[in-house]
């Protein structure tokens, strides 16, 4: 995610770094060559290129920002989503280090059951970005349980299944009564519940006919707009058209990114400040040294 002060006007009109602009410059740079081109031909008269009135343009543009300003605001739907998710994560991380340590005090099993939490956000973050969390795992569970965890299907799954069983175990020999489970327990289905939450999102993409409908007659507006503005502005055409271009292209990019909110992207969640945030909490309830924040690097924080 890019995390940046708000610079100032003269300044956001130049800035790149963080902006979706390093992600479409190619076709960009392609799109402005194009009008040149388009340009140079009529003006050198290589070829008769007939003059277009510009209300079709006017009304596929307005078509067009309409469309991408829908499919954009889905994507952005989704990216929030997934951070509300997020955000539901951290609550239950804390409630359950405050519920733990008002049930169970000092008793051995509570650092056990917080390291299975632990556990259980490492491995969904590696779950939704496809991702080795083999080092946190063990880093939380020890050798051992991180490669019974790694070796199931779901390790997010795993340790919460594992938790469960911690309770069940806490509640026979008498250290947890029956509304202490309860309660416990309510807050990992939370955790469940997210995790399934999460999982929806990261599987179930967009339509892909949105996708392509919106790339193709982005790209075709733009590619056509040349011949319509070649007469009446002459040079000034190349840098309409690539303005223009800027637009439909970002639109088009930054969807693209907002729709699979759990990635790498610039504009993704940071999965991994979001874990420390919850590291963070779990330090604290035990009284732990505590880790670090999480920093951008060059304005992106992952």
């Amino acid at each position: 995610m890019i995390v940046r002060d708000r610079p100032g006007a003269l300044t956001l009109m130049f800035v790149v770094r963080g902006t979706i602009l390093t992600a479409v410059y190619p076709q960009l740079l392609i799109l402005l060559l194009f009008a040149l081109l388009i340009q140079a031909v009529h003006e050198w008269q290589w070829l008769v290129i007939p003059e277009f009135s510009s209300s079709p343009f006017a009304l596929l543009g307005v078509a067009m920002s309409i469309f991408l300003g829908f499919r954009n605001n889905a994507a952005y739907e989704r990216w929030w989503e997934g951070r509300m998710q997020w955000g539901r994560i951290i609550d239950q991380v804390r409630s359950i280090a405050r519920s733990s340590e008002t049930l169970l005090a000092d008793h051995p099993a509570r650092r056990q059951l917080l390291a299975l939490v632990a556990g259980h956000f490492h491995a969904l973050r590696g779950r939704l970005r496809k991702e080795d969390v083999h080092a946190d795992l063990q880093r939380w569970l020890g050798d051992d349980l991180a490669e019974q965890a790694i070796s199931h299907g779901n390790a997010a799954d795993y340790c919460l299944r594992e938790a469960g069983r911690l309770l069940g175990s806490l509640y026979r020999d008498g250290a947890l009564d029956t509304v202490g489970v309860q309660m416990l327990d309510r807050q990992l289905a939370e955790l469940a519940k997210v995790q399934a939450a999460c999982e929806r999102l990261a599987s179930t993409r967009m339509p892909f006919a949105y996708t392509v409908l919106t790339h193709r007659v982005a790209y075709l507006y733009c590619y056509l707009l040349p011949f319509g503005l070649v007469g009446p502005l002459g040079w000034l055409a190349p840098v309409f058209t690539v303005l223009l271009g800027y637009t439909f292209f970002g639109l088009d990019a930054l969807s693209e990114q907002l729709e699979e909110p759990f990635g790498r992207e610039a504009n993704d969640l940071p999965l991994e400040a979001l874990c420390r945030v919850n590291e963070i909490s779990i330090a604290e309830s035990f009284g732990d040294a505590v880790p670090d924040e999480l920093q951008p690097d060059h304005f992106i924080l992952h």
